[in-house]
């Protein structure tokens, strides 16, 4: 599978997802979807974004639009990571690593003085139709959540 691009109508993905469910991004048809990727569950640039994200979920949804977080942890790990931020959106879980393959974020990393794959953080945004109208990489945490909400705004 080829990675997407702005224009690009997004292939019909499922994934495992809190609340023991599957989600398939066709559920969401008529709505924009703003699915954010990080690299771990319990960690503090991921958790200070999802905190952002739930913060704003008002404003989010003012505007059409559902936030759905990606990262390789377990629906497990998820669920814990959830119910402890009070995160109102569902956590997607990608152990296969396909959505990541599909948007591209997975990305040679530093840690320790070793070289490891990770996910970039990442968000994109997807129209109500299915097509990828934005991206956002290499996203800096404190800042992110609000320019989601300028771009959306005006889309």
């Amino acid at each position: 599978m080829t990675a997407i691009a702005i224009g690009d109508t997004v292939p019909d993905f499922e994934a495992a997802a809190t609340g023991g469910k599957s989600v398939k991004l066709s559920d969401y048809r008529g709505k924009k979807v703003v699915l954010y990727f990080y690299p771990k569950d319990n960690t503090p640039g991921c958790t200070q974004e999802g905190q952002a994200f739930r913060d704003n979920i008002g404003q989010f949804e003012a505007l059409n639009a559902v936030v759905l977080g990606v990262s390789r942890d377990s629906v497990k790990v998820h669920e814990g990571f959830k119910c402890k931020q009070a995160f109102p959106f569902d956590l997607l879980s990608d152990q296969d690593e396909s959505l990541c393959h599909l948007f591209d974020v997975i990305r040679t990393k530093n840690m320790y003085g070793k070289q490891v794959q990770g996910i970039e953080r990442s968000t994109f945004l997807i129209d109500e139709n299915g097509v990828l109208v934005k991206e956002w990489r290499k996203v800096q945490v404190k800042v992110h959540v609000a320019e989601v909400l300028d771009f959306l705004k005006t889309a």
